[in-house]
């Protein structure tokens, strides 16, 4: 069964890897880091670019146009309204790890 890792653990694990050539860093170094990568991420992302993370993969904005769709108890038509997400395709060196 596979371990659900929480952003704490996500930084403790961080932390080790870069202690070995930073001894200095700290938690809370990392931590605003992490909180930085990710807002970076975010605001790149509201304003319809791409990111593409080397090695990693690729978040892109996915926009879906407003359409039909039905109420699955009724059967009556509804408008289903636009919206959009964040799509993440792997690297392919990625993807090949994991597939072995």
């Amino acid at each position: 069964m596979s371990k659900r890792l929480t952003k704490q653990d996500l930084i403790d694990a961080v932390k080790t890897q870069i202690a070995e050539k930073r001894p200095d860093i700290t938690k809370t170094d990392v931590e605003a880091v992490s909180e930085a990568l990710w807002e970076t991420i975010r605001n790149e992302l509201a304003e319809g670019n791409t990111v593409p993370i080397t090695g990693f993969g690729i978040f892109e904005l996915k926009e879906s146009a407003e359409r039909e769709g039905r109420n699955p108890q009724s059967g009556e038509p509804i408008t289903i309204a636009a919206s959009k997400s964040v799509r993440f395709k792997l690297a392919a060196p990625f993807k090949a790890q994991l597939n072995g």
